[in-house]
């Protein structure tokens, strides 16, 4: 027997979202970094009698504003072949503000098919090939994580061993709750939120009917157990729910018609940006076993099995903490020291190391090897013992979740003693001929490297889970038979830090019990973003100028520069095709088709697109297009909003309101007008950006025309996406028939076509990839039409089925949105891809498409007409509950203006209250302050007239000092004059005597003999003269005691200046705190005046 277990979201048909009315959505739903959303149903391949759990509840009186309800819907059916078309996926208003983003249109998760045997069910073996990752939740104490299984085991042994596993856990280690009836399951935003809960338990219990499901309830005894669906004999599993994934639970209010109920939310998702909240709401028989129910599920909470396989440490970015001290009185930090070794098996046998070139291994291919990791505690607080080591574990890549790593078999652990510490010896085999390394086995390149983890899941005295050490190192893989002349041996080092914090030992032992709280590693962050490695030949690739920006980012729309070099022997061939073709643009010349595959040049592209169209010179469509951008469109907000988005990576169109964004708004605007029936879709302005970076608005307009009527892409938009669910149908009958491995892979995982190639569809490859492809898939698009979007879409996905087959779900859709494009960012990479789309014929798209007609009305004529009613009700509904969400909003939002609006009134009125009082306090003080600028003004007047007095008296008194100066200094010269005539006419005298006596001989014996005589003479002369020098002194000092007079007095007049001046700056202070500059002018004026003076003074004592 076959089971399937899945969720289906029910058909609420098909609407255009891209028309004005859903703006609100399409403000969220279309980014660069999105897929689209796709609306239909997923019903194909189901018959009605495997189809009787489908349940679908809606209430248009209770309005929903903050989810939508979806009904679990379990099918008991047998894996079908038919495809599965998209289904709806409607986001809420605040999952529209971003508070849950998603990585794929998908509201639900799609469970693995599962698959097993009744008879060898309960023969099966579990193995430890599930690793858990547990956080705690504050609120509830209950505990959650995610959830994967080991990518090495095939999707039947992951199947065998999970159903295995659950119901091992029922028959042995649960309680069982028979009668129990299932209502259903809704889309909620707060997991936590009890009112929201019960509002849905009260919506589903009331809409309950003969569709609900009887069944049988197993509800572990243990965390790491599941609560498990049984059908109502037992003998079949329906659905399974990790208790670490339960983050609520609820019941019923007593006096409610819901007392008998109980609810719980669980998780579904691996981060907190990408999970969703479901709540299951189940029924009961009687009060008294929900109140049974919820006692076995708090003691699954609050248990822990002694043994368990599923805990690892999450990794803390903390590291503020001295290792070995405590914290918070309880934690503590330990610090190890592990040390990595990879030996290889030589020519004797024997194990030698590799070697270890700065930070990668060399190793090589196709020979055994051995891994060591050797670990000590190197902190100084208590030792940890190391009781076991259950596994070693490696694998290629970095960053990896713990379900992705390889275990390897013959794990031996040895003790050596160091002193007082403990030295553990871990060893594991390791064979990398394994399909599971063949990256690890595959020879790199030159300058490339691959990475590796190598983790160690350990199990220390005192924490009853296990702790897992993962060290990310590169690698180099070169051929066996490569020698190393030249290497060193040096191991890798890695330090972890362990926080731990005691807790209480129940069982009264004196051993000390820890629960981790982080582990932390000293490299993790110094690793680069991402992980490049040698693909397949069936792979392309990345080369090394491409994989500088590699990261986890997807790749921005219009990224990438388009070469305009071109041969002259091209440019003569294009020239000659040309030529003719302009002669007749009604016939295409033969030699067009390889050229054009070739590759159009980037000069002559503009003018080539316009001949592949048919739209050259067509003058009547560029006159619609100047009379159509005059008018008003409803969609220009939602246009406006897009274009933001629009290859943002080329400076054209970065520039906000820039000339870019400006033709390619007017493009838009114009053909949501022109088009009244689509209106503006979303992806419309991705092409119209790529036409425009040709060829002027005008044309570009004319050939969006010509693709959206002639070439067919506007039937794609049309009733409900009909035509582009029949394209998705083709494009999976080709895959399934060209790549069959991969459509079982993707059918495994429940990928569908929608999920990835519906945005490929509707924006012709625009929106995701580099622009040198995105010309190139143009230019074979206008050639040779919708077939390009097939040819494409399967060398897209020929080229890269080796990496898809390696990945789960939520990394196959990673891989489309973000390493897909970035692959073919070079031109070499580019023209492979176009070269295998253009080998690839498409055929048998016409049998194909009748199948799916066949196949759409086999679904009518056996869909109920009842069911057909209640789905175009359910539709109506939904149709009716967003409108009246949207009245809802608009009444809420005009409420809260008109209540803003009175707050902003309120506090205006209170502010011009207080802006009355503080300007009559203004006046108040200004009348004050009048006064005292005028008592101000008075006394520096005052200050001004005595200044002017003071200063005419110095000045009188320094000229009448001048005065006696200059008198006293021409007495002076006088007497001076006076005294040296007095002594010319003396010495004259003397020598006309002389010359007197000479002549007389008588005479002049006598006067020369008797000395007496002449000394007599002498002295009466000199006694003369002496008179007139004592009245000389005596005039002198007279002249200096009036000068002494004179200087006192000055000095007097200093002091009484300095007095005033004394004076005067108080008053300039006092001025100058009443804003009067003028006088700090006049008082500068004066006192420069004063300087000039008493420095003449100076000179003028100085001289003296």
């Amino acid at each position: 027997m076959v089971l399937r277990s899945e969720f289906l979201i029910p058909d609420y048909g098909l609407s255009l979202r891209s028309m004005a009315e859903d703006a609100e959505q399409s403000s969220s739903s279309l980014s660069t970094s999105e897929e689209f959303e796709i609306v239909g149903s997923n019903e194909t391949g189901l018959n009605k009698s495997e189809d009787k759990l489908i349940k679908k509840q809606l209430d248009d009186k209770n309005k929903i504003t903050e989810k939508e309800l979806f009904v679990a819907s379990i099918t008991n059916c047998p894996i079908s072949s038919e495809p599965k078309h998209p289904v709806k996926c409607t986001r809420s208003d605040k999952q529209l503000k971003g508070e849950l983003v998603m990585d794929h249109p998908l509201a639900l998760p799609i469970p693995t098919t599962v698959t097993s045997q009744p008879n060898e069910m309960n023969n099966a073996t579990t193995t430890s090939q599930e690793t858990t990752e547990f956080t705690k939740t504050p609120e509830s104490g209950i505990t959650s994580g995610n959830i994967g299984i080991t990518p090495s085991m095939s999707s039947l042994e992951e199947i065998s061993l999970s159903q295995s596993s659950s119901l091992q856990f029922a028959e042995t280690d649960c309680s069982l709750f028979p009668h129990i009836t299932y209502l259903g399951c809704a889309v909620i935003n707060a997991p936590r939120s009890e009112i929201e809960i019960q509002r849905n338990m009260s919506i589903l219990n009331q809409q309950a009917s003969d569709q609900a499901i009887e069944i049988i309830l197993s509800v572990p005894s243990h965390s790491e157990g599941s609560v498990i669906l049984l059908d109502s004999d037992g003998s079949n599993e329906i659905a399974s729910f990790l208790i670490h994934c339960i983050l609520f639970c609820a019941r019923g209010r007593p006096e409610t018609p819901e007392r008998e109920c109980f609810a719980f939310a669980c998780s579904h998702g691996e981060t907190a940006e990408t999970s969703i909240f479901h709540c299951h709401i189940f029924k009961c028989d009687s009060p008294e076993t929900v109140v049974k129910l919820l006692q076995c599920f708090a003691a699954a909470f609050h248990r822990v099995p002694k043994f368990s396989q599923g805990r690892t440490s999450s990794i803390s970015s903390e590291r503020s903490i001295p290792v070995g001290y405590s914290v918070k009185n309880t934690q503590q930090v330990f610090k190890f020291e592990t040390i990595l070794d990879v030996k290889e098996e030589d020519l004797k046998g024997n194990f030698v190391s590799c070697p270890r070139e700065k930070d990668f291994f060399k190793l090589r291919c196709n020979l055994e090897k051995m891994l060591t990791v050797t670990i000590s505690q190197i902190s100084n607080n208590k030792e940890l013992k190391l009781q076991h080591c259950f596994g070693l574990l490696i694998s290629p890549g970095r960053n990896l979740d713990h379900s992705e790593m390889q275990a390897l078999e013959g794990v031996l652990m040895n003790k050596i003693l160091n002193g007082d510490k403990t030295v553990y010896h871990i060893s594991a085999n390791w064979n990398p001929a394994d399909p599971v390394f063949e990256i690890l086995n595959t020879p790199t390149t030159r300058d490339n490297q691959v990475y590796l983890s190598i983790a160690v899941d350990l199990v220390f005295a005192g924490i009853d889970e296990p702790t897992r050490f993962v060290m990310e190192t590169k690698a180099k893989i070169f051929n066996s038979n490569e020698r190393f002349w030249y290497f060193s041996k040096r191991a890798y080092h890695e330090q972890f830090y362990l926080r731990l914090k005691e807790v209480e030992n129940d069982a009264g032992d004196r051993n000390t019990l820890y629960e981790v709280v982080s582990l932390e590693n000293s490299t993790r962050k110094k690793f680069p973003s991402s992980v490049s490695y040698q693909g397949s030949d069936h792979s392309l690739t990345l080369h090394d100028q491409d994989t500088e920006s590699d990261n986890d980012e997807p790749l921005p729309s219009g990224t990438g520069n388009v070469s305009k070099e071109c041969s002259s022997y091209e440019l003569e061939g294009w020239a000659e095709v040309l030529q003719r073709w302009r002669l007749n643009l009604k016939q295409r010349p033969k030699q067009l088709i390889p050229l054009v595959r070739r590759g159009i040049p980037e000069a002559l592209r503009g003018e080539v697109w316009q001949l592949l169209a048919g739209c050259i010179d067509d003058r009547q469509i560029v006159d619609t297009y100047k009379n159509l951008i005059s008018k008003e469109s409803t969609c220009g907000s939602v246009i406006q909003r897009d274009i933001n988005r629009t290859f943002p990576a080329h400076d054209y169109f970065k520039t906000i309101g820039g000339i870019g964004q400006e033709s390619l708004y007017k493009i838009c605007k114009a053909y949501s007008v022109f088009d009244p029936e689509i209106g503006y879709c979303q992806g419309q302005s991705f092409l119209a950006a790529a036409l425009l970076l040709h060829i002027p608005e005008e044309q570009a307009f004319s050939i969006l025309v010509k693709i959206m009527f002639e070439y067919g892409l506007r039937n794609f938009f049309k009733n409900g996406f009909e035509e582009l669910h029949l394209r998705l149908y083709q494009l999976e009958k080709l895959i399934e028939e060209r790549i069959p491995e991969l459509h079982a892979h993707f059918t495994d995982l429940g990928i569908e076509m929608h999920m990835f190639a519906s945005q490929w569809f509707l924006t012709l490859y625009t929106s995701k990839f580099p622009l040198i492809v995105v010309f190139y898939i143009l230019d074979l698009f206008l050639l040779d039409g919708i077939d390009t979007l097939f040819q494409v879409a399967l060398a897209l996905l020929t080229l890269s089925r080796k990496d898809l087959l390696a990945l789960d779900f939520e990394g196959i859709l990673k891989y489309f949105r973000v390493t897909l494009p970035k692959k073919y960012r070079s031109e070499n990479n580019a023209r492979e891809l176009l070269s295998a789309a253009i080998n690839i014929k498409v055929k048998k798209l016409k049998k194909y498409a009748k199948d799916y007609a066949s196949l759409k009305e086999q679904q009518k004529y056996q869909e109920d007409p009842v069911s057909k009613l209640q789905k175009e009700n359910s539709r109506f509904q939904l149709s009716n509950l967003r409108l009246e969400h949207e009245n809802d909003d608009l009444a809420n939002e005009l409420i809260n203006v008109k209540s803003q609006l009175g707050h902003e009134l309120k506090s205006a009125l209170e502010k011009v209250e207080t802006y009355c009082k503080e300007m009559s306090s203004t006046r108040k003080s200004l009348t004050e302050l009048e006064d005292e600028k005028r008592r101000l003004e008075t006394e520096v007047n005052q200050l001004k007239e005595l200044c002017r007095r003071e200063l005419q008296q110095a000045e009188s008194e320094i000229s009448r000092n001048n005065n006696i100066i200059s008198e006293y200094k021409q007495i002076c010269s006088q007497l001076n004059c006076r005294l040296e005539k007095e002594q010319k006419l003396f010495q004259d005298f003397v020598n006309a005597v002389k010359d007197e006596v000479e002549d007389c001989e008588k005479c002049s014996k006598k006067l020369f003999s008797s000395n007496n005589t002449i000394l007599i003479m002498n002295s009466n002369v000199t006694n003369g003269s002496n008179i007139g020098v004592v009245d000389n002194d005596r005039q002198v000092r007279e002249l200096e005691l009036e000068l002494a007079q004179t200087k006192l007095a000055l000095v007097e007049a200093e002091c009484k200046n300095q007095d005033l001046i004394h004076q005067l700056n108080n008053a300039v202070a006092e001025i100058q705190a009443s804003k009067n500059t003028w006088l700090h002018k006049t008082w500068s004026s004066l006192k420069d005046v004063t300087k000039k003076e008493g420095s003449s003074s100076s000179e003028t004592k100085d001289t003296t």
